[in-house]
């Protein structure tokens, strides 16, 4: 494991959060004031399409800032089989010129990945180390992203890969779950596939807090999620059960609820790494989910 410097900052920061009105994106806004030593922008598609490469450019012209947090991502898994040069766009073209923009700028640099760069068959849980195999073309081009930002070799960048992200804003498997429950008197949910979720707020929370004391030579990757570990059936109960939502849940197999994209059966990711070298402790994934079902007012 690479050793880092740990240098606290304290002066103000002005920071470009990109894909503002995603789950991240509207976390880290709605936690911004708890930070008065950062000067936020917001920038959501409206104002940053960073899939127009020529206006993303044109963007930092006339604006500086001293960190990126990338948020916006191409994340319709499915839909990505048939639109990968839209995908490539904004997961990979699109953050090999940020990590360039950001180098020449001498930005800190943050960008969001995915445990989808991995092929899922792993017996324990992944670190930043093992061999990515992604099985599809979002998982594809977020390796691609991952890997321009290393040929880009700016100081003070992190790549940060996560796993089942959810919110009170956006669509996600909990708000998914939320609404069938109460539509349906049964619904069949995948057991077969093992992982553990990420409350958004949490990784809003954690970005923000290791942000001072990013300080590294070359791209650093490092694995978030809440922890423990459940299967999508597990994460459905669970939802129910606090929520109390009378709906049967069947268990099913991958194979009986096929999909365009492969999915990984296995997306433990292992956060050693991460609560090591700044310190941090992580939320159990039920107690995540029990402040995320209390933001979207289902148990009080």
């Amino acid at each position: 494991m690479p050793i880092i410097s740990i240098t606290v900052k304290t002066s103000m920061s002005k920071i470009l959060v990109t894909g503002a009105t995603g789950q991240l994106g509207s976390e880290i806004k709605t936690i911004a004031t708890n930070y008065p030593q950062h000067d936020f922008t917001f920038a959501d598609r409206s104002a940053l399409d960073i899939s127009n490469l020529c206006k993303l450019e044109d963007y930092f012209d006339d604006k500086t800032f001293d960190v990126i947090i990338n948020c916006a991502a191409y994340t319709a898994v499915d839909k990505a089989e048939n639109e990968n040069d839209l995908a490539d766009t904004i997961n990979h073209r699109a953050v090999s010129l940020l990590a360039k923009i950001a180098k020449k700028k001498n930005m800190t640099f943050i960008h969001i990945s995915t445990d989808y760069v991995f092929d899922g068959q792993n017996y324990r849980p992944y670190i930043e180390t093992d061999t990515t195999d992604p099985q599809g073309v979002y998982g594809r081009t977020k390796q691609d992203g991952e890997n321009a930002i290393l040929d880009v070799a700016l100081k003070n960048s992190i790549i940060i890969r996560t796993s089942w992200v959810y919110s009170s804003f956006g669509s996600n498997f909990v708000k998914t779950m939320l609404r069938l429950g109460k539509e349906r008197d049964a619904l069949g949910v995948i057991f077969d596939q093992v992982g553990t979720p990420t409350y958004a707020h949490d990784l809003a929370k954690t970005i923000l807090d290791i942000l001072p004391q990013i300080n590294n030579e070359s791209p650093e990757i490092y694995h978030y999620s809440n922890e423990g570990v459940i299967s999508w059936y597990d994460f459905s109960q669970a939802i129910f059960e606090l929520s109390k939502i009378q709906c049967q849940i069947n268990p099913i197999t991958t194979d009986q609820y096929p999909t365009q994209a492969k999915r990984p059966h296995y997306s433990l990711l292992n956060k050693s790494k991460i609560k090591n070298n700044f310190e941090i402790t992580i939320p159990y994934w039920r107690d995540s989910l029990k402040k995320c079902l209390k933001e979207l007012g289902e148990i009080k």
